[in-house]
């Protein structure tokens, strides 16, 4: 297999891996990377890249990210995690961040997905183990919670939902969806910093696992994976989802910022069907938008650290 820091960076026509020195000296971001290797195809092994923070024996809080982020949303939140004795656990979804990236969209696919993170989690991640949940993060991670809840110990949702396609799709995502799958050309850094307001730096930490637009097709492909038709496949797999998180009673928290397009007043459906919802101090961040890890680090990061010390 060619090194992965060679020129390119490519490793078979299938699959990409972004080179090493793409991620260094990022700001704010000083951590060591970790690879699990998935199961390979075609002779290649491709790699889930993720964080591994704090000790080894602390109560673990995984932090899943969602379109078009990666494991780098989250620098903020490690920190004050680590220091309350907890193990920070942060993921890059394939075809994101450092993880090897197909290289065609048609190689991307829900279910695909799905197994990629509960291989990752089945190999990498303590039982019992909190989630932080955001975008994609939550239509991966509760499809997760639904299929085996006694992973997780508790949950925090961020600016997701589990769509089931009955009720469509707002227009704000739909006009999205038709930008990001159609524009020849976009930076992922820029398309961050239009809903929220970053540095020039921050915004090409974004772009940095994405040195070409052949390395794009993840950011492309799973805005058209979410289900926006009643009968979506995957559609009718979150209905599924949906009628056993009903059943889901460990604590469940939503936080969710009040000027998101995208899934502003989702949070009602979980606190309405999920029994763990009750009582637990669900709050609306108004001044934040879809990042709201970008928008509200700080109260975002101490909601959270309070979550997790409190269900440690």
């Amino acid at each position: 297999m060619p090194d992965a820091g060679n020129a390119l960076g490519r490793v078979t026509p299938r699959w990409l891996r972004t080179p090493a020195a793409r991620f260094e000296a990022l700001p704010e971001f000083p951590f060591a990377p970790h690879f699990h290797e998935l199961p390979g195809s075609d002779g290649f092994q491709p790699r889930m890249h993720y964080l591994d923070e704090g000790p080894a024996q602390g109560r673990a809080v995984v932090l899943l990210h969602g379109e078009p982020t990666w494991s780098y949303l989250y620098r903020h939140l490690v920190g004050p995690l680590v220091q309350r004795g907890l193990r920070v656990i942060a993921p890059d979804l394939i075809g994101f961040g450092r993880s090897d990236k197909p290289a065609a969209r048609g190689e991307h696919s829900y279910a695909r997905h799905l197994g990629w993170l509960d291989d990752f989690f089945s190999a990498r991640v303590p039982a019992d183990a909190l989630l932080v949940a955001h975008d994609w993060g939550g239509l991966l991670g509760l499809r997760l919670v639904a299929e085996a809840p006694e992973r997780f110990r508790a949950v925090l949702v961020a600016n997701t939902t589990l769509p089931t396609g009955e009720r469509g799709a707002p227009e704000e995502f739909l006009k999205f969806r038709r930008w990001v799958t159609t524009v020849p050309e976009f930076s992922v850094g820029a398309l961050v910093g239009e809903l929220a307001q970053l540095s020039a730096s921050v915004q090409a930490s974004y772009d940095a696992p994405f040195p070409g637009a052949e390395y794009q097709a993840g950011p492309r492909a799973l805005p058209l994976l979410v289900p926006v038709a009643a009968d979506d496949l995957e559609g009718r797999a979150n209905r599924e989802a949906w009628s056993k998180l009903e059943r889901f009673e460990r604590p469940l928290l939503t936080v969710f910022g009040g000027r998101d397009p995208f899934t502003r007043g989702q949070e009602r459906a979980f606190q309405r069907r999920v029994p763990g919802t009750r009582g637990q101090p669900h709050q609306i961040l108004p001044a934040a938008g879809h990042f709201l890890q970008e928008d509200a680090r700080a109260e975002f990061a101490e909601i959270v650290s309070a979550f997790a010390v409190n269900n440690r």
